[in-house]
């Protein structure tokens, strides 16, 4: 690995770091780095993977005082999470990845769109839940099974899963944007970290019913620089986060869906 590989990982996973704190989509910046190197898509994927979750951990560390209360949330959301990554990871490792490139900008524009009018149609589903007596903590009925298949898109490839998730908490549950963010963190790092811990076991163990290559090998080196980038990037994109108000953030978040569909299209 020369020190221009070296240095470009490195500053492509701080990048990723600083972006996925904010609203999602680093994967944008890394994988298609990695592929410029050189390296095979399913290798990439996997390796960008593992190495974006100490990310994801430092972003979650970083907006952890608007994490304050939300404990009963978490762990109900969370189960969603863990569940959906697990599966999302499983269908990477068994679908060829045309099932999933058609609809990928569809579910990303739709999350722009709902962050949009977010705000008018959360009213509205408080207002409807005030008059049954109140929105639960955790939000609406339909949160939990939208976080799930958030997951399951999240474990299969990642790019955009804070835009959707951002529109999900946005719309079904009564908070701010910042502690929706903060939420966002902690969904996003456990989907990572479950799909992470797949792909090392099966690096390592022999899969019969798998397709041949469909789990490729871990470049450690490469995981390694990107959590090393990530980790300083996730302190960066809680810092700057965290002092976003609500419609620069809901602009930013719309700004990386759209690179993303554009990303994916082209």
């Amino acid at each position: 690995m020369s020190p221009l590989e070296i240095a470009a990982i490195l500053l492509a996973g701080m990048a990723a770091g600083t972006i996925n704190t904010v609203v999602g989509s680093g994967t944008l910046i890394t994988f298609p780095t990695l592929l410029a190197f050189g390296y095979p898509p399913v290798t990439a994927n996997v390796s960008n993977t593992i190495g974006l979750v100490p990310g994801s951990l430092s972003g979650a560390i970083g907006y952890r005082r608007e994490l304050a209360g939300q404990r009963g949330r978490l762990v109900r959301l969370g189960t969603a999470s863990l569940l959906g990554g697990v599966v999302g990871a499983l269908l990477l490792l068994s679908l060829p990845s045309a099932a999933f490139d058609a609809i990928v900008p569809v579910l990303i524009l739709l999350g722009c769109v709902l962050v949009v009018v977010g705000p008018r149609v959360s009213k509205r589903v408080a207002a409807r839940a005030e008059a049954r007596g109140g929105l639960a903590e955790h939000g609406a009925w339909w949160v939990w099974p939208a976080v799930a298949l958030t997951g399951v898109y999240g474990g299969y490839f990642g790019a955009a899963q804070g835009v959707l998730l951002m529109a999900v908490l946005g719309i079904g549950l009564t908070d701010s944007m910042q502690r929706h963010n903060a939420t966002k963190n902690v969904l996003a790092l456990l989907v990572n970290g479950v799909a992470a811990v797949i792909f090392i076991i099966l690096a390592f163990v022999d899969v019969p019913y798998l397709p041949d290559g469909a789990v490729g090998s871990v470049n450690w080196a490469v995981a390694g620089l990107i959590a090393i980038g990530a980790v300083i990037g996730g302190q960066i994109g809680a810092t700057v986060g965290r002092r976003l108000p609500p419609n620069a953030l809901r602009a930013v978040i719309v700004l990386v869906g759209l690179v993303a569909v554009v990303s994916f299209v082209l």
